[in-house]
C-alpha cells in the first residue's frame, strides 16, 4: 500500500452509499458517521487504505474513497454565491491552457469554488489572483480554499477588477462578474501575448457585450460555447437519461491577446 493512500487520523474521506447519498467527512479517532442505514465507525477506517469497503451493523456496504476537488467543492464548501459547476469550470480550463506552472488573475473570487479549482490545476508552482469587492465573500471563500486544501496557491485581492489589475504577463484571466465587458481592457493589459481570456455569463446579452468589448480590443480568436451534460442512469434493461439534469448554468466565452507590430516605411 502506498503511505499516501493510507487514511490517518484527522485524514478527510468521501463516503458513498449510493448515486445519491454521500459525505464528506473528517476521520477522528472516536468519531462516528450516522445515517439513515446505519453507522460508519471511524476507528474501523484508520490505518486502512482509501478505497475500502466497509458494511454497517445493518448490512449495508459503503465506501471510502480519498477526495478529490469537485467532491469538496460540490459536498463541502459553504456557499454564499451560486457556483461554477465542474462541467463549466473544467471546460474553462481546458480553453484557457491552464496547468501546473500558470499565473492566472481572476475576477470575482465569490465562494471560491472555481478558485480552488483554478488553484489546484497550477499548483505546486503556478498562482491564482482573485479579485473580489465584496468582504464577506472573502470571509468565506478563505474557509473554503483551507477545506481544499488549495489555499497556499491562491492570493486574493479586496479590489474592483474593473478599475484595474495589478498582474502584468499572466496566462489567462478568468472572470465571473456581472459586467465582464468592463474589465476587457484591463485585461489586455495584464495578459502576455496569445494569453487567453475566459468569461463566464448566465445571459447572452452579458455575453454580446463581452464580445463587443473583445472585438474593439486586442483580441482574436473569440469563442462561446454552452456545456450541457446528462447524466445516464445504467441498469440492464432499462437504461435512461436522468429526470433531472443541471441545464443552462452558464454561457462560456474565450479569446486570445493578439496584437499587430507597426510596419516599417
Amino acid at each position: 500500500m502506498q503511505e499516501d493512500n493510507i487514511i490517518h487520523d484527522g485524514d478527510y474521506a468521501l463516503i458513498v452509499l449510493d448515486d445519491k447519498r454521500r459525505w464528506i467527512v473528517k476521520l477522528e479517532a472516536g468519531g462516528e458517521l450516522h445515517t439513515h442505514k446505519g453507522v460508519v465507525k471511524f476507528d474501523d477506517l484508520l490505518g486502512r487504505e482509501y478505497g475500502i469497503v466497509v458494511e454497517s451493523p445493518e448490512h449495508k456496504e459503503f465506501a471510502v474513497f480519498k477526495p478529490i476537488i469537485t467532491d469538496t467543492a460540490l459536498l463541502r464548501m459553504k456557499r454564499q454565491t451560486q457556483i461554477v459547476y465542474p462541467k463549466d469550470s473544467a471546460l474553462i480550463m481546458v480553453n484557457c491552457g491552464i496547468g501546473p506552472g500558470s499565473r492566472v488573475v481572476e475576477a470575482g473570487t465569490g465562494s471560491g469554488s472555481l478558485t480552488a479549482m483554478l488553484a489546484n490545476s497550477v499548483r505546486p508552482t503556478g498562482r491564482v489572483y482573485s479579485y473580489e469587492v465584496r468582504e464577506e465573500f472573502i470571509s468565506t471563500a478563505k474557509k473554503n480554499l483551507e477545506r481544499a486544501g488549495v489555499s497556499s496557491w491562491v492570493e486574493i485581492k479586496n479590489m474592483d477588477v474593473t478599475r484595474g489589475i495589478q498582474e502584468r504577463d499572466v496566462d489567462a484571466v478568468v472572470l465571473d462578474l456581472a459586467t465582464p465587458w468592463l474589465v476587457i481592457p484591463f485585461a489586455c493589459e495584464a495578459l502576455k501575448g496569445s494569453g487567453i481570456l475566459s468569461s463566464y455569463s448566465p445571459t447572452i446579452e452579458q455575453t454580446q457585450k463581452t464580445v463587443k468589448a473583445l472585438e474593439e480590443n486586442a483580441f482574436g480568436d473569440i469563442q462561446t460555447f454552452e456545456c450541457l451534460v446528462r447524466k445516464i442512469l445504467v441498469r440492464e434493461g432499462k437504461t435512461r437519461p436522468e429526470t433531472f439534469m443541471v441545464g443552462h448554468t452558464g454561457y462560456m466565452t474565450f479569446a486570445r491577446k493578439c496584437f499587430r507590430e507597426s510596419k516599417k516605411h
